[in-house]
């Protein structure tokens, strides 16, 4: 059995292995569609794994301006990844504007949950209990990727409420 992580770890790591999925999305030479897809699986897994282990336990410490930021970035997010994985040709002109959008909103959304959830973690938690959020994010985030949480359908469902015809 492994050692638990601290949840802050987890999350700052995930946020790295996005930034470093987005940048292959734009190398000509990298398997693009595979670095695509792989960012989804990610963005989705830690999204809902937050969603579920994370944000219940910290939200009490936020603000209401902080946590409505905090969820309009998410649904932001995700309208613009549906918008990416919908594009039929990579490095198309299509493809470059809407990979650019993606980038812009990760990186506000990386900057405003490191600043307020990390950094609301790192104060309110004992280290005993980032390592017990960090056990169950890493769980929950584990058996998403392992579903494929980020495919087209998927992601169509979570914006839209539905399946796409």
């Amino acid at each position: 059995m492994t050692p638990p992580q601290d949840v802050v770890e987890v999350i700052l790591n995930d946020h790295r292995m996005m930034e470093d999925l987005l940048r292959l999305t734009r190398i000509i030479e990298a398997d693009r569609q595979a670095a695509l897809n792989d960012f989804a699986h990610l963005m989705i897994a830690h999204g809902e794994a937050e969603e579920t282990s994370v944000r219940p336990v910290l939200m009490p410490f936020e603000d209401t301006d902080t946590v409505e930021r905090i969820e309009a970035a998410r649904r932001e997010a995700l309208k613009v990844l549906l918008a990416v994985l919908e594009v039929r040709e990579i490095g198309s002109a299509q493809w470059d504007w809407r990979l650019k959008q993606l980038a812009l909103v990760t990186a506000r959304h990386i900057d405003e949950e490191e600043r307020t959830l990390v950094n609301r973690a790192c104060e309110s938690l004992s280290r005993q209990s980032r390592a017990e959020l960090g056990t169950d994010f890493a769980r929950t985030r584990a058996d998403l990727l392992g579903a494929r949480c980020g495919s087209v359908v998927n992601v169509h469902r979570m914006v839209h409420g539905d399946a796409p015809a």
